[in-house]
């Protein structure tokens, strides 16, 4: 493990180690582990959290989007419009419902869909519109919700981003370990006001069925684990804590200088920074030197979906989409993590300060 880690989770659930431990035994002293009490309060909590009238507790992210997919009658002949600068499970869930991802292009400011680039690929087809709020920063909602079709938040990065889960028709989650909410395994939910949505989705989840005995539809089986959603339970009360905290660790590398260096994503209010993600032509100078320096690092999507082998019959060429592919030839992110220490920031802008400065002599 990196001297300095990318995430550090276990700094963030070491001090609330004692609750965890009592919720752990407190669900083997119930015997309950399947759809028990700790799922239906979670679910309750979340949604007076999002702002939403239900939210249904799901195995994990991408669950979340097929089930959602399934729920709207989203599948062969359709078409999804999203990013193809994202995780691969936006795109997967599309495709496994038999329907079409239609990839836009981004702002290179924001990493998000540009919603210019989104109303040239909208046709007939379109069913629906995927905008991923991606590294925690928030989509631009208002602007994709005027082009027409409905939303499908992707904001697995985002929990707790203010905006989320405000104007569109339906948003899902992950709860990955290196998420901003996160649990101790795998879990995902599906949030929306939409009251009949939400029956489907949580019928769909179950086998298609709401009692085990009659089946009305091909389900599946993704049930929210009852231990995670306790664990869950404790971690969405300090979810606000958390998050500013990374909002000040984020402000505190400007204050360093880092942005004398490389380019730094943009702030803006919501933005919860589930990783800090820069850009510079010299990525691979700056990561090498910060790994022999033991500090965590990592790119993303420097293959964006459109490029992916499976996704190869969809007939996407290099240069179809340059800002998605300008950004995946540059980005790399550097350690963050609420509480975060000063010393160890420091330590990460002297050693980009060093591999700038060789970059600069070359």
């Amino acid at each position: 493990m990196p001297e300095i880690p990318l995430v550090d989770v276990k700094a963030q659930y070491a001090p609330l180690i004692p609750k965890l431990e009592r919720a752990f035994s407190d669900v083997l002293e119930s015997g309950q582990f399947v759809l028990g009490p700790n799922v239906k309060a979670f679910e309750r909590e979340a949604a007076e959290y999002l702002g939403v009238a239900d939210t249904i507790g799901v195995a994990n992210g991408t669950d979340a989007i097929v089930l959602v997919l399934d729920a709207l009658g989203i599948g062969p002949g359709d078409e999804v419009i999203c990013p193809a600068f994202t995780f691969y499970a936006t795109a997967e869930a599309i495709v496994q419902r038999g329907a079409t991802p239609v990839f836009a292009d981004i702002d290179p400011a924001t990493y998000n869909l540009d919603p210019e680039d989104v109303a040239a690929r909208i046709t007939p087809r379109t069913r629906a519109i995927m905008p991923v709020h991606l590294f925690g920063r928030p989509a631009p909602l208002a602007e994709l919700a005027s082009l027409g079709p409905p939303l499908i938040e992707d904001a697995a990065q985002a929990f707790g981003s203010p905006g989320v889960a405000q104007r569109s028709t339906v948003s899902t989650y992950s709860f990955f370990p290196t998420k901003n909410l996160f649990c101790l395994g795998d879990g995902g939910l599906v949030a929306t006001s939409d009251e009949e949505l939400a029956d489907r989705v949580s019928v769909l989840a179950f086998h298609g069925s709401r009692d085990k005995t009659d089946f009305d539809f091909v389900g599946y089986n993704s049930r929210l684990d009852e231990l995670q959603a306790g664990f869950l339970r404790i971690f969405l009360t300090h979810l606000d804590e958390w998050n500013r905290g990374r909002r000040e660790v984020a402000a505190r590398y400007a204050e360093l200088g880092l942005g004398e260096l490389v380019e730094l994503p943009e702030d803006e209010v919501g933005h919860i920074y589930h990783l800090f993600v820069c850009r510079s032509p010299e990525r691979d100078r700056i990561r090498a030197a910060l790994v022999e320096a033991g500090i965590g690092t990592a790119t993303y999507y420097t293959t964006p979906l459109h490029l992916q082998p499976a996704l190869s019959f969809l007939g996407n060429e290099p240069g179809s989409l340059p800002e998605t592919e300008r950004v995946a030839a540059e980005n790399f992110s550097v350690p963050l993590w609420p509480a975060m220490p000063v010393e160890a920031q420091e330590r990460v802008v002297d050693v980009v300060r060093s591999a700038a400065a060789v970059t600069a002599k070359a």
